[in-house]
Formats: C-alpha cells, sequence, structure tokens
C-alpha cells in the first residue's frame, strides 16, 4: 500500500528535477499514456506520497542567513501545546517529535546573532518547555533529499526495505 514501482518512482523524479512540468509532457517524456501519468498524480497524493509543488526557497537569499537546532524538554503530555505555540514564531520552520534527551527537535532561522537570541527568547518563553539546547549550523553539506531513494526505487522497481 505504501510502496511506489518504477513509473511512479521515475515520475516523481521527473518532478523533482523539474517540478512545473505538466502532465502531457512528463507523459512524453515517460513514454506513457497522458492519462497514466494523471492517474499516477492523483494516487500519489491521494496515499500522501506527493504533497504538493511548492517552490524552493532560498531562505539565506531572503536575509534568514543562520539556521539553528534546538533540543526542548518539555512537561509530560503537552506536545501538542507546545507544538501550537511554537507555530505561532514565523522564524520556527520544522518541529519534529524525538526520542532520547529531549521532546522536540526545532529548526529555526534568524538575520542575526541578535535574532537568533530574539527567536530562542520566544522559544524559551513557551509555556511547559522546561530545557533547551541549541547549536547553530555552520553549513548544510547534505540538504533535505528523496534522490537517492527515488533512483533507487526507479533503478531496481523495488521499494523500501
Amino acid at each position: 500500500m505504501g510502496e511506489i514501482d518504477r513509473l511512479d518512482a521515475r515520475l516523481l523524479l521527473l518532478l523533482t528535477d523539474e517540478p512545473r512540468l505538466g502532465v502531457l509532457e512528463c507523459s512524453r517524456r515517460l513514454g506513457v499514456a497522458r492519462g497514466t501519468v494523471q492517474a499516477r498524480m492523483e494516487r500519489l497524493e491521494q496515499r500522501g506520497v506527493l504533497t504538493g509543488f511548492p517552490p524552493e526557497v532560498g531562505l539565506a537569499a531572503m536575509g534568514y542567513v543562520l539556521t539553528a537546532f534546538a533540543v526542548l524538554e518539555i512537561a509530560q503530555g503537552k506536545r501538542a501545546e507546545v507544538t501550537e505555540r511554537l507555530r505561532a514564531i514565523d522564524e520556527v520552520c520544522e518541529v519534529h517529535a524525538t526520542t532520547g534527551e529531549g521532546d522536540l527537535l526545532v529548526r529555526m532561522v534568524a538575520t542575526s546573532n541578535a535574532d537568533l537570541q530574539r527567536v530562542i527568547d520566544e522559544v524559551v518563553d513557551v509555556r511547559w518547555v522546561s530545557r533547551t539546547s541549541t547549536s547553530i549550523a555552520l553549513s548544510t553539506p547534505i540538504p533535505s533529499r528523496v534522490r537517492p531513494l527515488l533512483e533507487k526505487v526507479a533503478a531496481n522497481d523495488e521499494g523500501p526495505g
């Protein structure tokens, strides 16, 4: 149910490389009928594999030159409440519930060290956050990616596992 086949992977690779491609052009490049591509895209969207076509935004070019990660320890049973309050902080880009020392891993951005301090202060002021540990990212040698996983499936028609 959750796996993708070789054609799905090839379609997703094509859309990863060129998200503006239309269904007709995808069908031409993949050598399948337009209806096949349309049906595959709809199925991938329904299953939550294909979640949209947002543009990649260069945060540094927008002035957000710092990226930091904070591990938050929070009061037990308050994850939903803390998450909602973090959502209200514009510079918080991602929040992951984790195991281990902390409860939440937060990725945030800032325009300067002083701005990062302001953002951290906002995070620390969130009710039920008991402790934080923050690290600044110096570079991103491997940005978020799915290409290797799609290429693996496209090459040998095997899903995850």
